[in-house]
């Protein structure tokens, strides 16, 4: 019993540690030795074709390269298919991802995406969305259906898990705030009702006699407020990109909002229409890489402001300007001051703390533009302190306190 209690960990560790660390975790086995299981082997030969390296020098990943193990026997995409099938088989979700992700980033691999049975093959999530974005130039016509619904589920992923927070946000930032003598059962502000009927307190019976009642009005009103979503699509922001898209398009979906989104580098594009129709058709709109103009972008997102004081401007950027700066600080500064509640999110994702320009955060931080990486889960709150009429600095300084990134 004890070898069967004591082989466990040690299993663990050699799967964590590689085949060089299998004579000395040998000593400690029984009798002087280590055996894997069949998974065991299967999951080992999985990890070792990212992690270890082959004698010759060559890249451990069937397929990826001359000096592959296996290299030359048979085409490279039925044993990337094989290889995506045993890592999806014996690991949990969540290292599936990390474990394709340092397949792309360490072993070259990107190129055999572009085969059909390969891409089917992969576990879809945000880091491969951003990886067949960067390549969709040379994504092969027999493949772009499967590259399309690949994006298409991460997409819908994201939408279920931000839809119903978004729109809560907004819609109790902006229907609740008013007040209508019509009477509704379902519209009592229970709150107020309350508050102003203290004085009506029956000591006899132990209960509030409501004098009048307080009702809110629940009525829907159409492009209540405008907000702009300007997005830098510099390769460094790819999964920035992929969230803001979908925001975007949950924004579009909500009628109170008027909701622009602008995507920029050296030039800009509205993807408003696509994003309102379509959020993968956006994405696929979305040319990552390239240098960074946020003046330019900010100056024509300026013409969509009709009412300041109606109006969130959320610029999601790691700040490296290519333009002008100091235009872009005075830009910012002038519609701040006019009335637009403005925002700067340095990342939109769930990693951690971002590369960005920090001078150039601090000055505008202090300008009263915020700027701090958020967290999608962190959103919702921002824009409905926005839509209140909060103070956003004051805000993110107390989710900051929360562990969150900023400055």
């Amino acid at each position: 019993m004890a070898d069967t209690v004591n082989r466990q960990p040690l299993s663990r560790w050699r799967l964590i540690l590689g085949e060089a660390a299998e004579g000395e975790l040998s000593r400690y086995g029984q009798n002087g030795m280590l055996e894997l299981s069949s998974d065991e082997l299967i999951m080992d030969r999985a990890l070792a074709a990212i992690y270890d390296r082959t004698e010759d020098g060559g890249e451990g990943l069937p397929g990826a390269g001359s000096g592959a193990r296996g290299a030359g026997r048979g085409k490279s995409a039925p044993r990337l298919a094989q290889w995506l099938g045993d890592v999806r088989t014996f690991f949990p979700e969540d290292v599936v991802s990390v474990i394709q992700n340092d397949a792309m980033e360490r072993k070259g691999w990107k190129q055999l995406l572009f085969e059909p049975e390969v891409l089917a093959s992969v576990k879809p999530d945000i880091q491969l969305v951003g990886t067949l974005l960067s390549l969709k130039g040379k994504i092969p016509e027999q493949t772009k259906d499967t590259a399309r619904m690949l994006v298409q589920a991460v997409v819908d992923e994201l939408v279920k898990r931000m839809s119903h927070e978004l729109q809560r946000a907004v819609t109790g930032a902006l229907n609740r705030r008013r007040h209508t003598p019509l009477p509704s059962l379902s519209g009592i502000d229970w709150k107020r009702t309350i508050q102003r009927n203290l004085k009506h307190y029956d000591v006899e019976r132990k209960r509030i006699i409501p004098e009048k009642f307080y009702y809110f009005d629940r009525a829907k009103r159409n492009k209540e407020w405008t907000v702009i979503v300007d997005i830098d699509q510099s390769g460094s922001m790819a999964e920035s990109v992929i969230w803001a898209s979908v925001i975007g398009s949950i924004f579009a979906s909500i009628p109170a909002l008027d909701t622009r989104v602008v995507v920029f580098d050296t030039e800009v594009v509205d993807l408003t229409e696509q994003c309102a129709s379509d959020p993968v058709d956006m994405l696929f709109g979305i040319q990552l890489g390239g240098g960074t103009n946020i003046d330019k972008s900010v100056a024509y997102c300026e013409q969509f402001i009709k009412e300041p004081k109606k109006t969130l401007f959320i610029l999601i950027s790691d700040l490296y300007e290519g333009g002008n700066q100091s235009r872009l600080i005075r830009r910012m500064r002038e519609m701040r001051e006019a009335g637009v509640k403005t925002l700067g999110l340095l990342a939109l994702s769930d990693e951690g703390k971002p590369f960005y320009d920090e001078r150039l955060a601090r000055v505008l931080s202090k300008d009263g533009t915020p700027c701090f990486a958020c967290t999608p889960a962190m959103l919702p709150q921002l824009v409905e302190g926005a839509l209140k009429g909060q103070d956003l600095a004051e805000l993110a300084k107390r989710l900051d306190t929360q562990g969150k990134s900023g400055v």
